[in-house]
């Protein structure tokens, strides 16, 4: 059969690539140690799985609506308020099966066709591939390093806008860097966002793994509630990456269109996951703290182990499960210029598994530095500091 012109402009996550390879090396006898892929390996919490089951028992296995059940909207809606001081009703909230769905309805719903959209970049590969396949074109910002992490490049924003910009895409508490935005970035970004008429997609699937201070979103300025959708995401605060489910949240007319699409789509989202995720959200938080804990003491020991090795530099994010060193000197010391046979010596030496900068977005030119990106949340500690320990030994060993 022939294939329509627009998958060519279809991207992918490159992640995955890097799992099969790293399968593959694992099948062959080999030890691997998975830092490449954010996948989460802690069970979910007892009060969303018994919601779940007793959903099922209950009957609740049957088409519902497609904007998710009224329950779960609501409480998301309450919870969501709270948490950033603004006032949204369960008419603010589309439930979808995933985080993921919202980056592409919402383009959908406010982009058209010659478009601009501002993305980050290194930043999750989807925002590129869904601006492109929808028939935009997508502006790639950058990040600074400093010695704590990562600042927003806003220049290289405000230097691309035209009058074709519609549209910025925000990932605070950032994959793959763990990036956190300063209030004074957040104000110098909405006055840009006002002065030029920008839609917001806000994606804070992160917003809730932090190990110190609280978050803060962009919906929470002011003006910004009016522009700005929120991606929300159960996977990560509950470890429900395979449960498949999120929400969109936000203008109410917005919020119509990407029901409108859930019915094309997918008609609705899964029925008694909304009740587990419902539980979840009222129940008990026992459990869900205790994940914290768990990514905490698996961060403390990466930060550790990679700030030990020579040519490496870690920044300690205080949120995310990612962890982005710069491995500039390490890769010199090596003698390695190209990313990907860095990585697979890496992974064929040590049986450590990383994704690298690349994975995460075209280089944006003028890029010096090397990085590689760590993803904690689905190795236990005892194996991140074996993983890390033959890593060290292997970039100062000069590669013999």
């Amino acid at each position: 059969m022939k294939i329509a012109d627009r998958i060519t402009r279809l991207g992918t996550e490159t992640a995955f690539a890097v799992s099969a390879e790293a399968a593959a090396f694992a099948a062959q006898g080999n030890h691997v140690y998975p830092f490449h892929l954010g996948d989460m390996n802690l069970p979910t919490p007892s009060t969303v799985v018994d919601g779940a089951i007793k959903a099922i028992r209950d009957g609740k296995t049957g088409y519902c609506p497609n904007t998710g059940i009224p329950q779960l909207r609501e409480a998301l809606a309450a919870d969501v308020s709270a948490s950033h001081g603004v006032s949204y009703t369960a008419e603010n909230v589309a439930v979808q099966p995933g985080g993921k769905p919202v980056i592409g309805k919402f383009i959908q719903a406010v982009m058209n066709p010659g478009d601009e959209v501002l993305y980050p970049n290194p930043g999750y590969p989807i925002y590129e591939s869904q601006i492109e396949y929808h028939g935009g074109t997508a502006l790639p910002y950058g990040y600074l390093e400093t010695d704590d992490g990562f600042t927003i490049d806003i220049d290289a924003i405000e230097r691309q806008i035209t009058p074709r910009t519609r549209m910025l895409i925000l990932n605070d508490l950032q994959n793959p860097i763990g990036a956190e935005a300063s209030p004074a970035e957040f104000e110098r970004l909405a006055e840009i966002v006002r002065r030029h008429d920008l839609q917001v997609l806000c994606d804070e699937a992160y917003f809730e793994i932090r190990y110190s201070g609280a978050s803060r979103s962009f919906v929470s300025l002011p003006g910004m509630v009016e522009r700005c959708v929120v991606l929300y995401t159960f996977s990560k605060k509950y470890a429900m990456t395979g449960w498949r489910l999120g929400a969109a949240i936000g203008p109410r007319n917005v919020i119509e269109v990407i029901a409108k699409i859930n019915v094309n789509d997918e008609s609705c989202s899964n029925h008694f996951v909304q009740y587990g995720a419902l539980a979840g959200l009222t129940g008990d938080t026992t459990e869900v703290k205790q994940i914290l804990t768990t990514l905490r003491d698996r961060r403390d020991a990466s930060v550790a182990a990679l700030n030990a090795i020579e040519g490496v530099h870690c920044a300690c994010p205080e949120v995310t499960f990612y962890l982005f060193p710069n491995v500039t000197g390490a890769m010199a010391n090596m003698g390695f210029d190209d990313y990907d046979a860095f990585r697979r010596a890496v992974l064929e030496a040590t049986g450590v598994s990383v994704c690298t900068r690349l994975h995460f977005g075209r280089a944006i030119p003028g890029e010096i530095n090397r990085y590689i990106r760590f993803a904690y949340s689905g190795i236990d500690t005892d194996q991140i500091q074996e993983g890390l320990a033959r890593l060290k030994a292997f970039l100062e060993s000069g590669g013999t």
